[in-house]
């Protein structure tokens, strides 16, 4: 039919959930970075600043869907933020609400990670 759309509005299909600051507790964040992978986002993200980065640039030595996996387990756990920019899937470390919430905890995981053996994520 002439002039009919069938597609939903992309905000619509394109919004993903995230727990509100309240809700972000300390076993999931700690969970989530205890993966040796979803710590190199982590590290990743942080080294990045406030920039966000797509899932391509934070490339996992895993299928996608396991990346997939790893990477709606930091954003449900409350450590990265993923929003859409047109078809890109953008990442960004919510550093400040971790901050906020657990003082010093960011920084220290990522200290000790830093002094990790080159090639930790791999294992």
């Amino acid at each position: 039919m002439a002039g009919v759309t069938t597609r939903k509005p992309a905000a619509a299909v394109r919004e993903l959930p995230h727990p509100e600051l309240a809700d972000i507790r300390l076993e999931n964040v700690l969970a989530a970075l205890a993966d040796p992978l979803r710590l190199a986002v982590v590290r990743t993200l942080a080294e990045c600043g406030e920039s966000a980065l797509t899932c391509s640039a934070l490339e996992l030595p895993v299928s996608k869907s396991t990346s997939t996996h790893h990477f709606r387990v930091l954003r449900e756990s409350g450590v990265i933020t993923q929003d859409y920019r047109g078809t890109a899937k953008m990442n960004a470390l919510r550093r400040a609400d971790l901050d906020t919430l657990f003082p010093g905890l960011l920084d220290s995981v990522l200290a000790a990670a830093a002094r990790e053996p080159a090639g930790g994520a791999a294992r």
